[in-house]
């Protein structure tokens, strides 16, 4: 393996990501004090404690179609709306609340490369398909064709169903449990049935909306055991619903979704750099939303351009090499030794003994 040439600074990593969050949102100075410099500073500052997120990406993920994963995540929140109560989104209760704020993304998956490439502001009582449509446009904008979509389940209904068909877009989801019971006396319905089969196995299902409409997918039964995951034994039927795709067998459905879970790993990061916040204005919850998803992309680019080691057949990703913790870390050091960080200060008694 190749030593090292060249050392890497905060201040590179910083003066980076100034460029090019700047080359999208052309930010002016306020005055004297309130500078470009110092409003990105202090960002990546709060950070570390939109077009853009897809600018920086390896021209090779342009180059072929590439398998993209949709996803909703929601960030719970406890206060009013702003402007309009659907900017507040309903669902299951988490974190003691059952009102969020919801944001779709798209997330391109290749050979260790995992980019978020578009993001959108759900309101609450917006159609899918239309969350779904403008992702892809976003996507499509910034140079990236699909190969094949993954979903969540959350994507499975009639309309995102059509609308992705009508498109012509291949995609692959989880089929959720839905129907009669085993105990029914008509026996189990929907796709119950599927979830419990005790083989893997095809099938085709044709589910309706509440307005008549309605839609046909392959449907994948992939069975295993659990194996005491989750203290669980038995048998396990995963249920999955396909379209323009031609899988070799239930195994690669299951190995290829399972790609998708990587999208949890960048919710985790966000997490970590989201600026915390109190303010009830839905646009500036989204930059920040923004802001931590181009600090994780930075990331994943200096990973893949910067750090990988050179090697015969592809570059080897070291994450380890720098911990995305310890780049947070760096800017906010470099944040408090620009803006003259004091750990002193003036008293009128001497501290006690």
């Amino acid at each position: 393996m190749r030593r090292p040439q060249y050392t890497i600074t905060a201040k590179d990593l910083h003066d980076h990501a100034a460029r090019l969050l700047q080359r999208h949102l052309r930010l002016r100075d306020h005055g004297p004090k309130c500078t470009v410099q110092t409003l990105l500073l202090v960002l990546f500052y709060a950070a570390a404690r939109l077009t853009a997120l897809a600018a920086r990406l390896p021209q090779g993920l342009r180059r072929r179609r590439q398998p993209l994963a949709i996803d909703i995540t929601l960030v719970p929140y406890h206060g009013q709306f702003l402007y309009h109560p659907d900017e507040i989104y309903r669902s299951q209760p988490k974190s003691g609340t059952s009102h969020f704020h919801a944001y779709a993304t798209l997330y391109v998956i290749r050979k260790g490369q995992r980019f978020t490439v578009a993001l959108d502001y759900v309101l609450r009582g917006e159609a899918l398909a239309d969350v779904v449509r403008g992702l892809l446009q976003r996507a499509a904008t910034a140079g990236l064709r699909p190969r094949y979509l993954l979903l969540d389940r959350g994507f499975y209904s009639v309309g995102v169903i059509r609308y992705l068909q009508a498109a012509r877009y291949p995609f692959l989801m989880p089929a959720p449990c839905r129907g009669r019971h085993a105990g029914h006396p008509r026996g189990p319905g929907g796709t119950r049935v599927f979830h419990l089969q005790k083989r893997g196995g095809w099938a085709r299902y044709t589910l309706r909306d509440a307005s008549g409409r309605t839609a046909t997918v392959g449907i994948c039964v992939k069975c295993r055991n659990y194996r005491g995951q989750w203290r669980r034994h038995g048998r396990q039927a995963l249920v999955y619903a396909h379209w323009g795709l031609r899988p070799s067998s239930p195994q690669w459905v299951y190995t290829t979704y399972r790609l998708r879970f990587a999208i949890e790993t960048t919710y985790r990061q966000l997490r970590q750099a989201r600026i915390a916040t109190s303010t009830r204005d839905p646009v500036l919850r989204l930059l920040f939303v923004g802001l931590a998803l181009l600090l994780r992309n930075e990331w994943v680019w200096w990973h893949w351009a910067v750090f990988a080691h050179p090697r015969r057949g592809g570059r080897a990703l070291d994450l380890g090499q720098l911990p995305f913790r310890t780049l947070l870390a760096w800017l906010e050091h470099l944040a408090e030794t620009l803006l003259g960080f004091c750990s002193q200060t003036n008293a009128h008694h001497p501290s006690p003994p």
